[in-house]
């Protein structure tokens, strides 16, 4: 009935009176609650802030992998939660303290912020200058980012937390390709756990970071920003892609970049995030690369060329990207360099590199250095010697003397070429084992305040004749000495690449901290070994491998781990027998080592060579002459072995401590000793090394004189070198038994390589 209806419109309208006001004040306590919350410093936040000031983030989540986690399981898989149980492994949480799934979220208590303040450093909690009444309320951000710095002064004792100013130009917001929490910046990739930073992408602020992890976001400085010398390239559907450190950003297309075919360098000004202006920078110069130093590039033609504060590098052929200042090879032709105000702003890759020539450092007499203080060259050709806008001729058999005070240094670097490319040029101030060195190729000579520089650039096989039988005897069969030239070719391309010595305008020196070059003259054997591999190398994959080798093992080889590679980067170096089936035994454990290194193992490929097995003792006296602040020396033990049986950890014991030798160069380095008497395989003897042939050792005391507080220590050892990759007196005896190069390389390198 009409009654009825206006009775329940009435009841309706009560309802919806009630309703509505009651929801408002619902969404007025949420709106409080989340501005509440929001004011407050999260114990996630707090947490990583104070294990910051502490130590790094891996060493928080390694700490967390060896003590386990206190945490509920969600709380488990949140950021958050190594930064937690970092602090209360230190004990800055108490340990009653109960945590539930809601406790990283939840905000930190003043009391919570004191006690791990007086736990940092007793008194610090003063600076928090708080009542009795505030002990159990949460801690305003404010308040907590103003105790901060006295927290840090405290707890970050070397100083490892600095504030930066950088600009942010990538987030997982903008990057898809991009790891959670990774920020891409002016100052590098860096992490930035638990932050908000996706607003503030082209801006320039200023942030707390420790070892790449931001902390704080302590300043927006600006949001107009300019990206200096980044690469422009046209895009798809009217787009254009900007590269920058190791992203691509795309803007709205520009006619001007559209114009420039494959792109252009430009500075570009954003404000607020779009594009304000473009400053094009298009002049470019080129020539080889004689030098790259840390602020100058050496060209070529131009001489010396400053670089610019903001200089980049670009591979712009194939997939464009950022590259490294160690990826300009010099001796090479392979960029434009884009040049701005007399500066070089940027080195565009141009070419692919293909090794043709290797630039090396000879070193002096004795391979003691690589600065000279007189330099005397002469050839049976006129030398044609260049510098600066001057040239002269050294007559046939004429010696061109350089010392330190030569005013032709003045005008930079020399350059001496043979008229006859085909003769060489002598080396007459330096002597080798060979005698005096001639050497194919151009000589560069430069001044260093240390001394002179001699470099000599010769095309990559020239090189390999003089590498060769200077590093494998030349009697040795030619398989042999075809596996060694290819694997010194690899060597001698990574080398290239790596470009250690790129400030003295040189890949590689002469010596054996990379191959040994010119001891020993060329001859027809190695040559033909080096014509019929021309070109040839090792590839794992698309790429060069790591060729180690080494002289003699003992019967076992190690792996690419003992000079802190990771194995699933070098899987080629794997520790293998010198056997036909490659099968090892576990040499990690003394009891299996011992004996082995002690007596002869089976028959394998080094097991006839003299170095194959080696003893000599040493005093705890002489061992004093290195293992000093230990008092007497009184045991030595091999604490860790890597694959192979090679000592990785060798434990010295004295009267008053004790001192861990690591790694393979520091033990054969502090155990050796120049006077130490070796007895080989074969029964001969020799002396006057400096270091252990090997650390594929074993040591037991075996004497001692109570009277005169002598203890002598016996050290089993067997092979010489480093024991990764091949053998070259295993290579030789592979050929010996009609294996062919190819074998003995898959053999060493595993038949994964190429």
């Amino acid at each position: 009935s009409d009654r009825e209806r206006i009775f329940m419109r009435s009841k309706k309208m009560v309802y919806w009176t009630f309703l509505i006001p009651a929801i408002v004040v619902v969404l007025i306590i949420i709106i409080v609650k989340l501005d509440t919350a929001d004011n407050y410093i999260s114990r996630a936040m707090a947490s990583k802030a104070m294990a910051l000031a502490l130590t790094d983030k891996e060493e928080c989540q390694a700490s967390q992998n060896e003590n386990g986690s206190r945490l509920p399981a969600k709380l488990k898989e949140e950021w958050s939660a190594k930064y937690i149980d970092y602090l209360f492994d230190q004990g800055l949480i108490e340990e009653e303290t109960v945590v539930d799934e809601d406790y990283a979220s939840s905000p930190l208590t003043y009391g919570e912020a004191a006690f791990a303040a007086e736990q940092v450093s007793k008194g610090l909690s003063q600076a928090l200058n708080i009542s009795k009444k505030k002990y159990n309320k949460p801690m305003p951000k404010e308040e907590w980012w103003l105790f901060y710095p006295s927290f840090l002064k405290a707890a970050d004792t070397q100083q490892a937390v600095q504030e930066v100013k950088l600009l942010l130009y990538g987030t997982p917001d903008n990057v898809k390709e991009a790891a959670p929490w990774t920020a891409y910046t002016s100052e590098g990739i860096m992490g930035f756990e638990g932050l908000s930073m996706d607003s503030y992408i082209d801006h320039e602020i200023k942030v707390l970071i420790r070892n790449g992890e931001m902390i704080h976001l302590s300043a927006v400085v600006s949001d107009e920003v300019v990206y200096r010398n980044v690469w422009l390239a046209p895009g798809e559907h009217k787009k254009m892609n900007l590269y920058i450190g190791t992203i691509i950003r795309e803007f709205p297309s520009a006619k001007e970049v559209e114009e420039e075919e494959g792109g252009v360098l430009a500075d570009v000004s954003l404000s607020k995030g779009k594009i304000k202006k473009l400053s094009l920078k298009k002049d470019t110069i080129e020539g080889k690369v004689l030098a790259v130093r840390d602020d100058s590039i050496e060209i070529e033609g131009y001489g010396e060329v400053r670089l610019d504060k903001d200089f980049k590098v670009y591979k712009t052929y194939g997939v464009v990207k950022e590259q490294k200042k160690k990826d300009i090879l010099v001796g090479y032709n392979l960029e434009k360099f884009v040049v701005a105000d007399k500066k070089i702003c940027a080195a565009l890759l141009v070419k692919s590199f293909s090794a043709k020539n290797i630039r090396v450092l000879v070193m002096d007499t004795g391979f003691s250095s690589i600065f000279h203080d007189k330099i005397i060259l002469k050839a049976d050709t006129p030398l044609h010697l260049e510098y600066g806008d001057s040239s002269e001729v050294i007559e046939a058999g004429s010696e061109l003397v350089i010392k330190k005070d030569d005013e032709r240094l003045l005008k930079g670097r020399l350059t001496v070429e043979p008229e006859d490319r085909q003769k060489g040029i002598k080396v007459a101030s330096v002597s080798r084992q060979q005698g005096t060195p001639e050497y194919f190729g151009c000589f560069e000579i430069s001044k260093e305040s240390e001394g002179l520089l001699l470099v000599n650039e010769v095309d990559i096989e020239d090189y390999l004749t003089r590498v060769v039988p200077s590093e494998m005897p030349s009697s040795y069969e030619v398989e042999a000495l075809k596996a060694q030239a290819v694997c010194a070719r690899t060597y001698a391309y990574r080398q290239i690449q790596a470009n250690a010595y790129s400030q003295y305008g040189a890949h590689v020196d002469d010596s054996t901290n990379y191959q040994v070059y010119n001891n020993i003259d060329s001859n027809e054997r190695t040559n033909l070994a080096i014509k019929e591999t021309d070109g040839e190398m090792v590839f794992y994959g698309d790429t060069p491998a790591e060729t180690y080798y080494f002289s003699t093992s003992c019967g076992y080889t190690t792996d690419g781990t003992i000079w802190g590679a990771d194995l699933k980067d070098v899987p080629y170096l794997q520790g293998i027998a010198l056997t036909e089936d490659k099968k090892m035994e576990d040499m990690t454990k003394n009891e299996v080592f011992v004996p082995f290194i002690q007596g002869q193992g089976m028959k394998n490929y080094d097991s006839g060579y003299s170095m194959y097995r080696w003893s000599t003792t040493i005093t705890n006296k002489k061992l004093a002459e290195k293992i000093d602040d230990i008092g007497t020396i009184q045991a030595l033990f091999v604490t860790e072995r890597g694959t192979g049986g090679i000592a990785k950890t060798v434990k010295v014991i004295g009267s008053e401590g004790e001192k861990v030798l690591k790694g393979q160069t520091q033990i054969r380095n502090m155990l050796g000793a120049s006077d130490l008497v070796y007895k080989k395989n074969d029964g001969s003897t020799m002396t006057d090394w400096a270091s252990l042939p090997s650390a594929f050792i074993a040591v037991d005391e075996t004497a001692r004189d109570e009277e005169k507080g002598t203890r002598t220590f016996t050290i089993w050892g067997g092979g010489y070198g480093h024991g990764v990759g091949m053998s070259q007196n295993g290579a030789q005896q592979m050929a010996k038994e009609g294996k062919t190069y190819k074998e003995i390389l898959n053999f060493f390198y595993s038949d994964e390589i190429g």
